[in-house]
């Protein structure tokens, strides 16, 4: 880091700029130098700056025109912060505008610091963050690695994790806690809140508790931010974002007994609220991804608001419905019962360490199949369809993809007469492109017959589609 004391720097404006042990273009090079280095002032000589770099431990001398000269007294705050406000959209710039935020805080009298600066510095952060995690090759993967060494002399810590076979770098959120502790504007808020409840920043080998305490944590950030007086477009990224999360929160609840079926449906009433008041005529392109995203994370949940209610199989004992009840620890064992045969004395027993929503069940008019709704992760539920053949029962599990799980889910959404076909909802992201289908399976294999991108587009599921799903299911919106 800098000497405290220094009231004037230089700071290095252009990539790859030569560190040399003389004030000559042909002299040897000392260090290569990246935009966003901050060096010492030690001298002047010709074309060159005689400067010392605090942070490679190394003095030499670099051109005058690759840098810019910049006092850190208070005076200089106002015109520091201007060139922050002007590199905080500028990509490519980020470890540059970095530079400019942290000379502002030093050079600003304390007073004077607001949000502002903080926000601007966590927003360039995460977009080198995401920058770097979109991993390309060569050259421009040399400068984005090169700007990382840079932003973290200025203290800006990334977070590394693996998702999906690749590499997420994610920036630690300090600034956009500051801007919430700080007065800021309302946009400010938002921005922070949206930046550090990203869904793919939340690392994958948190442990249940963890990601219970983070995800309260999130639902309690985005709910500090007030909408009243933000741009709609705006207010749909929270709303979005807030979906996602008490989706997550509902799976999470109706995984641990401290809480009642009426708190996890409250979750995932709000999920779904949270989806419902999106303003579409105000839904930016760049966000029809984001909307897709929390629409299948809502899905993946919306049968915890329908938690602990009794199903309409269970009102009629003679037909085959199912039963719940704990297995190994952790675990749900799925009974088939009728009439005739109770837990005790089961058709067909399977468990499952995902959660069973019995609200779910529903049984086919011949009584010769049964579909179930099973969540094994917050963003992927799959579905249960029991069948018999002869006296025998067995089961085969429909994914939303035939990928590994990641973000989708399955629906039964109706019996086809004659017992032959049933009909699915899907709607999952695959290679990173989201996906929604309606399809008739045929009940011998559960394999797709037909499928379309809308009901309407296929008769047989316009015509035969069942009126609870229609009424409860996301994938139709």
């Amino acid at each position: 880091m800098l000497a405290a004391a220094l009231t004037v720097i230089a700071i290095v404006t252009q990539d790859q700029s030569a560190l040399r042990n003389a004030p000559k273009d042909s002299a040897a090079q000392q260090a290569m130098l990246w935009q966003g280095d901050s060096l010492e002032i030690r001298g002047e000589k010709g074309d060159f700056l005689q400067v010392y770099d605090h942070r490679r431990e190394r003095a030499g001398y670099i051109k005058a025109t690759q840098v810019r000269v910049q006092s850190l007294k208070p005076e200089s705050a106002p015109e520091l912060l201007s060139v922050v406000r002007f590199l905080k959209d500028t990509p490519g710039s980020e470890a540059l505008g970095i530079s400019y935020a942290a000379a502002y805080l030093r050079a600003a009298p304390a007073a004077a610091i607001n949000g502002e600066v903080f926000e601007a510095l966590g927003s360039m952060a995460e977009r080198l963050a995401r920058r770097a995690s979109a991993g390309k090759p060569g050259k421009a993967g040399e400068i984005t690695a090169a700007h990382l060494e840079v932003v973290a002399n200025y203290g800006v810590t990334m977070n590394s994790f693996e998702r999906d076979g690749q590499v997420q770098l994610c920036y630690n959120g300090d600034a956009q806690r500051r801007v919430l502790a700080l007065p800021s504007t309302d946009i400010e808020k938002a921005l922070a809140a949206l930046a550090l409840t990203r869904h793919e920043c939340v690392a994958s080998n948190l442990n249940p508790v963890e990601r219970f305490n983070l995800d309260n944590w999130r639902a309690d950030v985005l709910e500090r931010v007030e909408l009243a007086k933000l741009p709609e477009v705006l207010k749909n990224r929270l709303h979005l974002r807030k979906a996602g999360v008490w989706a997550s929160l509902a799976y999470q609840r109706a995984r641990r007994p401290e809480f009642a079926a009426a708190a996890v449906q409250e979750a995932a009433n709000r999920s779904i609220a949270e989806l419902a008041v999106i303003n579409k005529s105000e839904l930016m392109e760049s966000d029809a991804a984001v909307y897709s995203d929390a629409a299948i994370r809502v899905g993946a949940s919306r049968w915890a608001a329908e938690a602990g209610l009794p199903t309409v199989a269970a009102k009629t004992p003679a037909r085959v419905t199912v039963a719940v009840t704990p297995g190994q620890p952790g675990e749900s064992c799925v009974h088939l019962v009728d009439a005739k045969h109770d837990v005790n004395n089961p058709l067909f027993t399977r468990c499952t360490y995902g959660i069973v929503w019995p609200a779910s069940v529903t049984t086919s008019p011949s009584g010769e199949s049964v579909a179930l709704a099973v969540q094994p992760l917050d963003t992927w539920r799959e579905m249960w369809v029991f069948r018999k053949a002869g006296a025998d029962w067995s089961v085969d599990i429909v994914p939303p993809a035939l990928d590994n799980p990641n973000l989708g889910y399955v629906e039964f959404a109706g019996w086809v007469p004659g017992n032959v076909q049933m009909l699915a909802a899907r709607e999952a992201k695959v290679d990173g492109r989201y996906r929604i289908s309606f399809e008739t399976l045929k009940l011998s294999s559960l394999e797709t017959e037909k499928q379309a991108d809308k009901p309407g587009n296929l008769s047989t599921f316009y015509r035969w589609q069942d009126p609870r799903w229609k009424g409860g299911t996301v994938a139709v919106r």
